[in-house]
């Protein structure tokens, strides 16, 4: 049983034959219309596809003004194109804990990250759960530094009736085959900022404005476009949004049900008012059960899983990098061992729900009291 498994078919395909034949296949027409529908669905005024949400990432924080020497406060409990995109801005990730419940980051302690040389905060929508974005919002309006949202995991996710991508002043999707809808490779930054979408339009195509007969290049810019290609998968990706995920929502309330029967894992906590996309299924064992072990023995019963997702700082360029130690970020340290990602995905069905529960509780079984 594969991890995830995108949901794709015919339509996918002769979206994608429609460009080949048309002869347009760089960012175009297909490109704007899924531009569209994403602003349809998000409620901003504007949207800007690009060939990945990492580029996405960096072009907003160059768009946003972030430097080189500036520092961006991020989740230390994130994929590493989190940090990456930062360090390719030429500013410094400041690592900050999670909630263990969320695995979001701690609102607590943004404050004391913030220094004279912050220009930028970035959470992360953990696995598609919306990060606790008001007191986010207002500890960065008090000191007048702009948010982005790494809302890669989380597009249809909503937080106290709002919908992820709207929440600060830039959003950012990703459309990777694992993500809520694919385009293969892809991204998109939403914002409501005039100003900012203009920059951004510039920056992610060589820094270029097209005139009445050739461009004017008016800055240096990058080559961030996403092709109608791409674009054609995910207009028809964007047509199936809603019945895939409520498809999750509804496997996930059945796995989540199964999983509470598991003695070791706990289940994905969603606070009341927000509503989770379950781009990922994570639980998080508990601390005398060697999570490794767990992921060797469900793939001895054919069923991929995997970690939740990555401490940053265990990772080797930025623990020499950055020298930060386990006991600075207890909770993401403890989620870098303990979360477990499992099988969700709407092809998915009640016995597969079964078959994954009763496996996690033999795998659990085999390895609680070992070392990691």
């Amino acid at each position: 049983m594969r991890l995830n498994v995108p949901l794709t078919d015919d339509a996918e395909v002769d979206a994608v034959r429609a460009v080949i034949e048309s002869g347009y296949l760089t960012q175009g027409p297909r490109a704007a219309e899924f531009e569209a529908g994403i602003k349809a669905v998000v409620g901003t005024r504007h949207a800007a596809a690009v060939s990945s949400a990492t580029t996405g990432l960096h072009l907003a924080l160059h768009g946003v003004g972030v430097q080189p020497g500036d520092e961006v406060v991020i989740p230390a409990f994130s994929f590493p194109a989190t940090a990456n995109a930062v360090i390719q801005q030429g500013a410094t990730p400041v690592f900050v804990d999670i909630d263990i419940d969320t695995f979001n980051l701690d609102p607590s302690l943004l404050a004391s990250s913030i220094t004279e040389r912050t220009t930028a905060i970035m959470p992360v929508h953990a696995f598609g759960l919306c990060a606790d974005m008001d007191p986010i919002n207002e500890i960065a309006a008090r000191r007048g530094i702009p948010v982005i949202e790494d809302a890669a995991c989380a597009l249809a996710g909503t937080y106290r009736g709002r919908q992820a991508g709207s929440l600060a002043m830039a959003g950012v999707f990703s459309f990777h085959p694992r993500k809520i809808i694919t385009t293969g490779e892809g991204g998109m930054v939403m914002t409501d900022d005039d100003d900012l979408a203009e920059r951004l339009a510039v920056l992610r195509a060589h820094g270029a404005v097209r005139g009445e007969l050739f461009m004017s290049f008016i800055g240096a810019g990058y080559n961030y476009r996403l092709s109608d290609v791409h674009a054609a998968i995910g207009l028809a990706q964007l047509r199936k949004l809603d019945a895939i995920v409520s498809g999750k929502r509804r496997l996930a309330a059945g796995l989540t049900d199964r999983i509470e029967a598991v003695d070791g894992a706990r289940p994905p906590m969603v606070p009341d008012d927000i509503e989770h996309t379950y781009q990922s299924y994570v639980v998080l064992l508990d601390d005398d059960i060697d999570r490794n072990g767990v992921i060797r023995s469900m793939r001895s019963r054919d069923i991929e899983t995997t970690l939740g997702t990555y401490g940053m700082h265990l990772q080797p360029y930025f623990r020499e990098r950055f020298g930060i130690t386990d006991s600075a970020l207890p909770q993401t340290t403890r989620a870098h061992h303990q979360a477990l990602t499992l099988p969700l995905y709407p092809q998915l069905d009640g016995d597969d729900l079964d078959r994954i529960s009763a496996a996690l509780a033999e795998s659990i079984a085999e390895n609680r009291g070992r070392s990691t």
